[in-house]
């Protein structure tokens, strides 16, 4: 950390000058071999990478008819140049979209068309040597997968799906990132990203309640494996111990209280969080998802609930329905999804965000306010890549966006807009997306924070904006990190349902 700093700010926001090689080598941890056996991978890097590599990319061409349209349309035209974060923090050259992408067209031209079998250096293919891989392991892991690129690309190309398809080929051969195959491990052996078992989860929402009781004088309920309740509450594990995290959650529990709704937690699939996605390996991602189909069934809940976090919204929104038989528009699925279809209360959008949980209450009169209690906030909003670009709330275009922001106007009188280049579809990522946010990767995600603190600190300079509110764990982890590097107080980050349990009224209070 004592070699980390800020990158200057830029005063016209224009392409960086470039620094070819700026970030080259620089990676995340390899997986070892207990972390990667454990969820099906090979322990390291197989004697006959080469060929498994090329297979596997040959599988997934011919699975994800997508991924061939990504390999043979782009036409360089440099519209995605400027768009991502990375890029722009760390001016390396590679880290443009397109040039990312490349590393695997590369490779895709040389094996899987015909000009470049035959006359590879004419068409841009290359060989994939040792030297690619590494190249693929480093530069693909500066990638948060936040599809930023793809608003403005002409074709629509999905860098994302690039980059999780590079990832799933690296974790076939035995080349995995620790981060987040070990967080996947976890998942599968306990049931949350963080590995609280179920005793210490029990002892943090016994305490919450205290805690809550000692401030309001209200007994507010944190339920956990409770069957026959209304409600299974999805939500990231950061929630059950670390601030910022942790106000939203007693943000939920009172906006159940308040309004009378039965609800549960789950010690067997507490988290939220998939990171299948992020490695791009949809066995994993239907494996962890099925543990939230297994409890649901177990517990007899009628609604699934999913808390404040950008890519569980994003794999419960576009993936749970095909996965898992979760869903509106759920296929007919196996039998256990047939089971569960039948139980939930299909009254309900299914799954639910808790932001249109908690929006429906507003405009229903279920919950009341006093914004005062907010004054002390000047706030802005950021919103987050999967939520913004990956998926949606409610019931019209752009709920995603408006929903969040009428939760914050509900609850507090101050509240000023980022640039709106930088919001809405628009968003910058955080930073610390895609199975990126550990310290080994520290320098690239102070970096790639560059655009999101640029415009913050305009809205601080404009406004005095002491407040950002968000509703992913991944951004509030990232944002409490890099801040300081930028000169923010940590504490200028936090949720919108932290801004809800600040300003909502309980009893006859």
């Amino acid at each position: 950390m004592a070699d980390v700093a800020a990158p200057p700010y830029r005063v016209i926001p224009i392409i960086p000058a470039l620094k070819p090689g700026a970030m080259e080598g620089v990676k995340p941890f390899i997986a070892g071999d207990k972390i990667n056996t454990a969820i099906g991978f090979p322990g390291e890097l197989v004697a006959d990478w080469h060929d498994k590599a090329i297979a596997k990319m040959g599988e997934l061409l011919a699975k994800y008819r997508s991924l061939k349209v990504y390999m043979d349309a782009c036409v360089h035209c440099g519209a995605c140049a400027d768009k991502c974060h990375y890029f722009i923090g760390t001016q390396d050259p590679k880290n443009m979209p397109v040039a990312r992408q490349d590393l695997m067209r590369s490779v895709y031209r040389r094996y899987f068309t015909l000009p470049g079998k035959l006359f590879p250096k004419l068409v841009g293919a290359r060989d994939l040597t040792r030297e690619v891989l590494d190249e693929w392991y480093s530069y693909f892991h500066q990638c948060s997968e936040c599809r930023r690129c793809s608003v403005f690309c002409p074709y629509g190309i999905d860098t994302a799906e690039v980059t999780m398809a590079a990832r799933e080929i690296l974790d076939a051969v035995g080349y995995g990132q620790k981060y987040s195959n070990e967080i996947i491990g976890k998942v599968h052996r306990i049931g949350n990203n963080l590995g609280l078992p179920g005793p210490a989860l029990r002892d943090t929402l016994e305490g919450l309640e205290e805690d809550v009781k000692d401030a309001t004088g209200i007994d507010v309920r944190f339920p956990i494996d409770v069957k026959g309740a209304d409600v299974l509450l999805i939500t990231p594990s950061a929630d059950f111990f670390a601030e910022p995290h942790i106000d939203s959650l007693v943000g939920y529990a009172k906006v159940f209280h308040a309004t009378g709704t039965s609800w549960t937690l789950s010690s067997m699939a507490s988290e939220a969080g998939n990171f299948g996605m992020f490695i791009g390996n949809y066995e994993q991602l239907r494996s962890i998802a099925l543990r939230i189909r297994e409890v649901a069934l177990e517990l007899g809940v009628k609604r699934i609930v999913v808390g404040e976090c950008g890519h569980a919204w994003r794999v419960a929104y576009s993936f749970w329905n095909t996965l898992t038989g979760v869903g509106d528009g759920a296929e007919a699925g196996d039998h256990f999804a047939q089971l569960l279809q039948k139980q939930l209360d299909h009254r309900y959008k299914q799954p639910t965000h808790i932001c249109e949980f908690t929006w429906d209450a507003i405009e229903r009169g279920l919950l009341r306010f006093d914004k005062s209690k907010n004054d002390r906030h000047i706030i802005t909003f950021h919103d987050s890549c999967n939520v913004a670009r990956g998926s949606r709330m409610g019931d019209f275009a752009g709920g995603q966006f408006e929903i969040p922001r009428n939760i914050i106007k509900a609850v507090a009188n101050n509240f000023y807009e980022m640039s709106p280049e930088t919001t809405r579809e628009q968003t910058f990522c955080c930073g610390g997306g895609g199975g990126l946010l550990t310290d080994d990767l520290i320098d690239l995600r102070v970096k790639g924070a560059l655009p999101r603190m640029e415009v913050l600190q305009q809205v601080v300079d404009e406004h005095g904006v002491n407040f950002m509110a968000t509703i992913c764990a991944i951004c509030k982890a990232q944002f409490t990190k890099v801040l300081p590097i930028y000169g923010f107080d940590r504490r200028l980050v936090g949720g919108v349902h932290q801004l809800v349990s600040n300003a909502i009224i309980l009893g006859d209070n």
